[in-house]
Order: structure tokens, then C-alpha cells, then sequence
């Protein structure tokens, strides 16, 4: 195999960081670089050890996820952040995502499932756990349609529609 996956841990559960640890040692193509108890750890630590996915809980102390993806895309680090998380809060969701999380899984995904996802985050794919996809596409569906026609989408039509919706192009009608 050539290259391994360097992995940072972020969790202020020792018992979750130990857990995380052995699971992921036992993979010949992934090496945990360092472990974190607290968001300032976290983002210090991503700094110092440069890794390629941080496995991150949204509930820590002194900073929280949210604030550390903050923190890590502001810096320009190149990680990318994997959110394992218990907190069943909808809204960080897509805070998180939004802060540039580059996947989010509940604490009680599957081991497996766990390290195919830290696996598809580092080859460079996002990773919704399946509750939050639904979420995130029920969400969409339930705008109102208000929220599609904004001048800036307008822009996006061509041309000559009263309505707002695109003309179609005449060998298509």
C-alpha cells in the first residue's frame, strides 16, 4: 500500500478516543497521529501534526466543532474533517457542513461503515450519514417557492421569459 491515512482524533471522551484508536490501528492503511480532548487541542494539534482526515466530535470543550472547522479552514490547513458526533441537534448539521466538514456520521455508525467513510472523506468525497442526506433534501424540498426566484437566480435564465422560467431553445419545444 503506499500511502497511509494520517488520522486526528477529537473527542473529550477517553473511552471514545481509546475506542477509535484500536478500530482504527488494526488498518494497515490508516496510522492515528494524534488524539485531542478539546477544540483548542484540536486545532493546535491539526497544525502541528498536518493530519489528512480529523475524526471530530461537534461536543467539546473550550471550542466547539463548529468553531474549530471554523478555525481549521481559516488557517488554510489542508485536513479534512470527518464529524462523529451524538449531538442530535438538526441544525448543526448544516452548520457543520457549512464549516467546511467534509462528512458527518452519528456515534453509532457501524466500525466498518466508520472506516469506509473516514476512507471516502480522505479520497477527497463528501459523507452525509443517512438521516442527515433526508434532512438535507426534505429541507431543500420544503422551501418556499419564493426562494427560487430571487434576482440573482432570475440572472441565471435566459433571456425573453416573462414568467421567470427558462424559454426553452426552439428545436427543444
Amino acid at each position: 500500500m503506499t500511502g497511509r491515512i494520517t488520522v486526528l482524533i477529537a473527542d473529550d471522551h477517553p473511552v471514545v478516543r481509546q475506542g477509535l484508536q484500536v478500530l482504527l490501528s488494526v488498518q494497515d492503511d490508516i496510522e492515528v497521529v494524534g488524539e485531542a480532548a478539546d477544540g483548542g487541542q484540536a486545532v493546535a494539534m491539526a497544525a502541528e501534526l498536518d493530519p489528512d482526515v480529523i475524526l471530530l466530535d461537534l461536543k467539546l470543550p473550550v471550542m466547539d466543532g463548529v468553531a474549530v472547522l471554523h478555525e481549521l479552514r481559516d488557517a488554510g490547513l489542508r485536513a479534512r474533517a470527518l464529524v462523529l458526533t451524538s449531538a442530535a441537534d438538526r441544525g448543526l448539521e448544516a452548520l457543520a457542513v457549512q464549516a467546511g466538514a467534509a462528512g458527518f456520521l452519528y456515534k453509532d455508525v457501524d466500525p466498518d461503515a466508520l472506516v469506509r467513510a473516514l476512507r471516502s472523506v480522505h479520497d477527497g468525497h463528501t459523507l452525509l450519514a443517512p438521516e442527515v442526506a433526508e434532512s438535507r433534501r426534505t429541507s431543500a424540498r420544503s422551501w418556499p417557492s419564493s426562494a427560487w426566484r430571487t434576482g440573482r437566480r432570475r440572472r441565471c435564465w435566459p433571456s425573453g421569459s416573462s414568467t421567470g422560467r427558462p424559454r426553452l431553445p426552439q428545436h427543444v419545444r
